[in-house]
Parts: C-alpha cells; structure tokens; sequence
C-alpha cells in the first residue's frame, strides 16, 4: 500500500509543533540513537542528546506557524518521506515573529514513523 506522504508529513507537523510548543521535553520517543539533528550549527546524534538541546533552548513560551509544508517520497522501497517547512517562530512575549526552515526526514519502523534527520536554520534577511 503506497503511502500518503503528504497527509503523513501534515500529520506529523501538527503533531510535532504542538508538542513542540507545550512541552518539547516529551519529542524524545520521535527520535532514536541513531538520529541527527542540526540546530544551526549545532550538529548532534541521539535521542538523548537532541532533547538535551531543544530543551536548552533559551526561552520558555514558543509558537511555531507553518507557511509552507512540502513533502516526497525518499526511498521507493522503504516508504520514508522528506518534509519541508518554511515557517515564523514566536518566543516569550517577543511581538516580532523569526523565520524559519526545517526538514524532517520520516523514517517507518512498526507502524509508524521517527525523525531519521532533523535540520533546523533560523532564516534571516
């Protein structure tokens, strides 16, 4: 059965962001040992070490707003999908919203799926 990448990748993103947003602490059964995260130019690998860093965060109130989410098919035989999000960043009582990029590549694994990669950049003009 061929999977519905774009309604997996809107899924996954609504999930992700308000999880994210409330208590980002709790992302860590998304990831695994072998993920990857890069947060700008922080490259880091493990579940451990990548909820270590999304809770370092210097801020405690965010709000993440999606522009534009696109996603593919990665692989004809193993159904991950690549996820792309252009979006605006609101932090603490901050009026002026960021921009941002992130790509997720979407790995399955028993009935679901965990964030193989994790690319995060801040887009400044």
């Amino acid at each position: 059965m061929a999977v519905n990448f774009q309604a997996l990748a809107e899924e996954f993103t609504k999930f992700y962001y308000a999880q994210f947003d409330s208590d980002r602490a709790q992302l860590g059964n998304l990831y695994r040992d072998h993920s990857m995260l890069t947060f700008e130019t922080s490259q880091l690998q493990g579940a451990k070490n990548i909820i270590e860093k999304l809770v370092s965060l210097p801020f405690q109130k965010v709000a993440h707003r999606i522009s534009t989410l696109d996603a593919q098919p990665s692989s004809p035989t193993v159904g991950s999908v690549i996820v792309m999000v252009t979006g605006e960043l609101l932090v603490d009582e901050e009026q002026n919203p960021q921009r941002y990029s992130q790509v997720f590549h979407l790995v399955p694994e028993g009935g679901s799926y965990y964030v193989f990669n994790d690319i995060f950049r801040l887009n400044y003009s």
